[in-house]
């Protein structure tokens, strides 16, 4: 079998010194989590964390910042991710729009409700993402590239 990490795409969201956090329904019970999820095939990197925003919010998204790219692996037994997380503001809330399967709601919590439920956290890169965002970590969009179907053989 060949390896391969698990690539997600991941929002950081603030909006009066709160962020935006989803509460999910996982194998380790209720857990809290930036809008995050799988990248998925025939999309690049902007149009997957749009989407993934909408999905699990019913928030439109426009992403500004690329924040970090980040290696993870909760232990060497465990699935290996590389998760590039971007920051931007969203815009056009759904009320009626029903939310992906397995997100129970949304939170808009400040940075230090977050660290005070880290035991809740679907993985320890909500917080550090949340700390490289208010530490000004901003790199531009500009360095995304995506070359798909060039149709060069």
């Amino acid at each position: 079998m060949v390896w391969k990490p698990h690539v997600t795409v991941a929002a950081i969201i603030e909006r009066e010194n709160r962020f935006l956090l989803v509460e999910e329904e996982t194998p380790r019970g209720l857990q809290l989590n930036q809008p995050a999820g799988h990248f998925e095939e025939n999309e690049d990197l902007i149009t997957a964390v749009k989407r993934e925003v909408l999905e699990e919010t019913a928030w439109q998204f426009e992403p500004e910042h690329l924040i970090s790219i980040q290696l993870w692996r909760r232990n060497p037994k465990f699935p290996t991710f590389v998760r590039i997380c971007f920051s931007g503001h969203c815009h056009n809330y759904n009320p009626n729009q029903l939310l992906d399967e397995g997100i129970v709601a949304t939170h808009w919590i400040t940075r230090d409700e977050i660290a005070a439920a880290q035991h809740r956290l679907r993985s320890p890169l909500v917080l550090i993402s949340v700390d490289e965002y208010l530490s000004g970590q901003r790199y531009s969009l500009d360095i995304l590239k995506s070359f798909l179907d060039l149709g060069h053989d």
